[in-house]
């Protein structure tokens, strides 16, 4: 399988020529706001977000795998992923899956490149945040979202990102960890929002994630609350769902 990363020069107009697929000078039509400035990790906290996540992925997987059977694509297609991490989602998808793994974080990219190839993805990684992606309208037929939107700068944006690039019919299929009810866990969630955010790169416990979904746009919106039973407290309340656009 073809795996490509698309380093982004700085700064980039809405209309460029990029190379996409061993193609040169195509033009691309993309989101105006494409000239925000390039994310840059932490060199030691994005190295070992990439060693925790690819030791906790077995774990994660194995309690989420249920709700990535039901809502990730049976039939391949094109797919954008928003941060795609180590690619612990691309054992859920059909060989030769076409897949453009959003992914601003470099220290990700090695493991990501690997796990495309055992699993027979034709993989582009597109090093941009989610808040300007590199694609064209209505490009991409499902959009793979999952512990992202509590991480980015701006979900309100990412989202009409994602509703931009995906085709009329095209679906949001995501899994997030959001605010739980006011009690025990929330006071938990509030307790160790600034350490939290420090330690995982800006990820946010607490996020109204769902209600961030329904105001996006899309025309119907699925959303089923679950708990993640896990030691890590703060995110065991989740949401999985599907949005149509």
């Amino acid at each position: 399988m073809r795996r490509r990363i698309l380093q982004r020069p700085q700064p980039i107009a809405s209309t460029v020529d990029l190379p996409i697929g061993g193609i040169l000078n195509e033009e691309r039509h993309m989101s105006d706001t494409t000239t925000l400035p390039a994310p840059s990790p932490n060199p030691v906290r994005g190295r070992l977000n990439s060693v925790f996540f690819a030791l906790m992925a077995g774990y994660i997987n194995q309690r989420l795998a249920g709700h990535k059977r039901e809502i990730f694509p049976r039939t391949g297609g094109v797919v954008a992923e928003i941060g795609a991490g180590n690619g612990p989602n691309l054992r859920f998808l059909p060989p030769k899956t076409t897949v453009h793994a959003i992914e601003p974080n470099p220290y990700f990219h090695r493991r990501l490149e690997r796990t495309a190839a055992v699993h027979g993805i034709d993989l582009t990684i597109h090093s941009v945040p989610g808040e300007a992606i590199d694609l064209d309208d209505a490009s991409v037929d499902t959009v793979i979202c999952t512990w992202v939107l509590c991480t980015v700068q701006d979900p309100a944006q990412v989202l009409r990102e994602i509703h931009r690039i995906l085709r009329p019919g095209g679906r949001l299929a995501f899994i997030e960890h959001v605010a739980a009810p006011h009690g025990t866990v929330r006071r938990i969630q509030r307790l160790v929002r600034r350490p939290w955010q420090w330690a995982f790169e800006g990820c946010h416990t607490d996020r109204d994630t769902a209600a961030a979904i329904h105001a996006a746009g899309f025309v119907s919106v699925k959303i089923t609350e679950f708990q993640f039973r896990s030691s890590f407290v703060p995110v065991r309340t989740q949401i999985a769902g599907l949005a149509v656009r």
